[in-house]
């Protein structure tokens, strides 16, 4: 494997995309699709950020490393009141004879935010579980 992570990242790309795509003629086009990337520089870029996200994530700071856990709860949190909370209270108001009506929320913008990070965490529990996790 090579030492430049962005040589590196290009490489797992190719792997990934020869394990996941069976048809040649698919895996041809996403390789030139991914060499693209290497050549106009966003690869580069893909490298930095996660290059960036792994200090972010090991600083001691939690101004530093929690803004992403705190992303990941007040997306649970508006989960639980738009599906959860809302509709309980809802009910419960007016079964005690005075309906209240909750504000919808615009989980337009929020569900792709929860469900992708819902999708990375599910990664890392994957991880964990077949003893692959960095420590």
């Amino acid at each position: 494997m090579a030492l430049d992570p962005v040589s590196a990242l290009f490489e797992i790309g190719g792997k990934v995309l020869d394990r996941v795509l069976p048809d040649p003629v698919q895996q041809a086009a996403a390789k030139l699709e991914l060499m693209k990337l290497q050549q106009n520089g966003e690869l580069t870029q893909i490298a930095g950020q996660m290059e960036i996200n792994k200090v972010e994530a090991a600083s001691s700071s939690i101004f530093v490393s929690g803004w992403r856990p705190a992303i990941g709860w007040i997306c649970g949190a508006g989960f639980a009141v738009q599906f959860v909370i809302g509709p309980l209270a809802e009910w419960g108001s007016s079964l005690a004879g005075h309906p209240v009506k909750f504000p919808t929320m615009d989980t337009g913008t929020m569900m792709p935010l929860l469900l992708g990070m819902l999708g990375l965490g599910g990664l890392r529990t994957a991880e964990k579980l077949q003893d692959k996790a960095s420590k």
